[in-house]
């Protein structure tokens, strides 16, 4: 559910609208009538690890990606380590 609030509504009850929106409501602020900001609930960030995907997924041969007309990008994907898994 959307409610519109004005500014001077939104100052005077923050605390409540607040303990509104963490339940799940969302909360239009506006002047004069005009909708200018919206309070809404905060979602949980999913983890991001840098490197979380190493060792699964690889290519056989970077040429098979880059072709023959790419050896010098090709190269820079290479690691020596590759062969061996």
């Amino acid at each position: 559910m959307t409610e519109t609030v004005n500014i001077h509504a939104a100052k005077t009850h923050l605390s409540k609208l607040l303990e509104r929106v963490e339940k799940g409501e969302t909360i239009v602020i506006a002047r004069a009538g005009k909708p200018v900001a919206e309070l809404t609930p905060l979602r949980p960030r999913a983890d991001f690890v840098f490197g979380g995907l190493k060792d699964l997924i690889w290519a056989e041969d970077p040429d098979t990606i880059f072709g023959d007309d790419d050896n010098e990008t090709a190269e820079m994907f290479v690691d020596d380590d590759w062969e061996k898994a």
